[in-house]
């Protein structure tokens, strides 16, 4: 490094800089849950039944997934500090068009803004911990970002709810929006792109991105990022942002505190299990595809107890239902880790943008296909869904679960073959292993 260089980290230590990117993950967390701790008040306030209600989280997450590779393609051209800032703006402006919504056209298009704005924050805080730290320890800060970023659900779950129910619509929502301009301002302060100043980001040609998109998707390991994202993520996702306080309250009678509690409690969970992970990731790189089936496994084999119980669930299997999906959000950044490790720094971006897709294409599908089930078994004239609603809803899970453990293991060997080979090619023996 540089003097000039070493003078700008110096001023500007990666720890700052890291604190505050992760503080921008948490508020775009924060920002994308406020509707799935608020679904059932959105209900009323648009009168909308559940598949429509499901629009809302899907415009939200369609954006969301479709934007993933183009802004890996952008944040490779432009840092990660300008896509924080545009993806603040939008998320704010999303969040005060919310608040003043009362037609599901303008409610439609502020959770698309959201989406907007959160597709740009969390491979953007990637980015930053490729360039500011050293390898040896990104599967941590990976898993450190995930986990730290969740609670902005907490946010969303406790403190927004219970402003919501105090002081209305309106006010919970500008107090969201509000939140949401602060933490931009410490972006705008403190975040920088990398600590050299040489560094600079050159805009490629069309020609430079079709072939780093190429290269980034012809290695099978990120395939394998991608599709155990895909696997891992989505039922814990969905459940945390828009289906399991309905499935809470509703399906299993749970009081909006107690619903609220357990979500929290979720979130906890996360926080505590993903330096887990990424310890047994570093630890063994070889085995890192064994966590995510062990963690897919888990999860479905619960979630199949809970709906085979007759009758309402017991409380402490709740609980259990909570702590395994808390499970999924650390699990999936395991497909994150697979990007890293089989792609060069200088297409990181656009790997992750890549990988980002998988779980946000099985949660929309998940959402979709929840609200339509749940509309087709709810009974004419009920004004809420049953529990046998609620049940025959879930069970779409396992047909997402099939795909992505079969991608996975094709992925996986696909991946081990190449390594095999480059291993071969050179003698030499490289860090990325599925």
């Amino acid at each position: 490094m540089s003097g000039a260089a070493r003078t700008v980290a110096s001023r500007r230590p990666a720890t700052l800089v890291y604190v505050v990117a992760v503080t921008a993950y948490l508020a775009a967390v924060f920002h994308r849950s406020t509707l799935g701790v608020t679904g059932v008040d959105a209900a009323d306030r648009f009168h909308i039944n559940a598949a429509a209600l499901a629009t809302f989280s899907v415009a939200q997450l369609a954006v969301y997934a479709a934007m993933q590779v183009p802004v890996g393609v952008l944040l490779d051209r432009f840092g990660s500090r300008r896509l924080l800032l545009a993806g603040g703006v939008l998320m704010v402006a999303g969040q005060l068009c919310f608040a003043v919504a009362t037609d599901v056209r303008l409610a439609v298009a502020a959770r698309v803004l959201v989406g907007l704005g959160d597709a740009m924050t969390f491979i953007s805080v990637l980015r930053i911990v490729a360039f500011w730290f050293p390898g040896r320890r990104n599967p941590l800060l990976v898993q450190l970002t995930g986990t730290v970023g969740q609670l902005g659900a907490v946010l969303a779950a406790v403190p927004l709810v219970a402003l919501l129910h105090h002081a209305g619509w309106t006010p919970a929502f500008l107090t969201a929006a509000a939140l949401g301009a602060t933490v931009l301002l410490l972006v705008l302060v403190a975040v920088r792109d990398t600590p050299h100043t040489a560094h600079t980001t050159a805009a490629p040609d069309l020609r430079a991105v079709r072939r780093q998109l190429a290269e980034a998707w012809a290695q099978p390991g990120t395939r394998l990022g991608l599709w155990a994202h895909f696997v891992t993520q989505f039922s814990g996702s969905v459940f945390a942002l828009l289906w399991g306080y309905p499935f809470l309250v509703q399906g299993q009678g749970l009081s909006p505190t107690a619903a609220a509690a357990l979500l929290t409690l979720m979130t906890v969970v996360t926080l505590a299990c993903g330096p887990v992970i990424a310890h047994l990731c570093a630890r063994h790189p070889f085995r890192r595809s064994v966590l995510v089936f062990a963690i897919t496994a888990g999860t479905a084999a619960v979630w199949a107890v809970v709906l085979a119980w007759p009758g309402r669930a017991p409380h402490g299997l709740l609980v259990a239902l909570v702590v395994v999906l808390a499970v999924n959000g650390p699990g999936s950044m395991i497909g994150f880790d697979y990007a890293r490790t089989f792609n060069p720094v200088h297409r990181i971006g656009s790997a992750t943008g890549i990988v980002n897709v998988g779980g946000f294409v099985a949660s929309i599908l998940l959402v979709l296909a929840v609200g339509v089930v749940l509309d087709l078994a709810t009974p004419a004239g009920r004004s809420t869904p049953p529990l046998d609603a609620f049940r025959w809803a879930f069970a779409v899970q396992y047909l997402l679960w099939a795909l992505g453990a079969v991608q996975v293991l094709r992925y996986r060997n696909a991946a081990r073959r190449r390594h095999a080979a480059e291993q071969t090619a050179v003698a030499v023996p490289a860090p990325a292993a599925a």
